[in-house]
């Protein structure tokens, strides 16, 4: 039996980039789980979120309860994508934390994709219905501003990909 370490992926990209879309893909890896901070943000917190700063205070208290989780899991052997947003600088340090408690190799995958499509795809998005918040237009503003695209010098193991999610 040939057993692979676990990976732990990290998505970063704007809203309706595509990162959770790119999340189901990676996580129908065998040995993979996917673990989604819109679904567990809808599951534990959709009576609370109603602004951006409501946004801000629920994802610390689920970050603060999901690391050690997502720490056993790769300890265990499980590889985890991690679909919470790893836009900023701070919300990166974090997750390098779970990578390096777990000691397990990482990738973070960066949705290079212009503002107009993923405002684009946001309107669409909206307008089925299908996905546990809906954004408007000045709240994918809002939240933009605080976006630092991922740099080398952070030292993390970047796979990036274009609109149509091509390397």
């Amino acid at each position: 039996m040939t057993t692979t370490q676990a990976t732990l992926h990290l998505l970063c990209g704007k809203i309706a980039a595509g990162k959770s879309t790119l999340s189901k893909q990676l996580g129908s890896t065998p040995g993979t789980v996917v673990i989604s901070e819109d679904d567990w943000l809808a599951s534990l917190f959709s009576d609370e979120m109603s602004s951006v700063s409501d946004y801000v205070r629920c994802s610390a208290k689920l970050r603060a309860g999901m690391g050690p989780h997502v720490v056993a899991l790769l300890k265990a052997g499980t590889s985890v994508v991690l679909d919470f947003p790893a836009n900023t600088v701070a919300n990166r340090a974090w997750m390098r934390g779970i990578f390096e408690a777990a000691n397990v190799p990482h990738m973070l995958h960066h949705l290079d994709v212009p503002d107009a499509l993923c405002k684009e795809r946001l309107q669409a998005r909206n307008k089925g219905g299908d996905h546990a918040f809906a954004a408007t237009d000045a709240q994918f503003e809002l939240v933009s501003r605080h976006f630092v695209p991922p740099s080398a010098e952070e030292g993390f193991n970047i796979v990036r990909y274009q609109a149509d999610h091509g390397r």
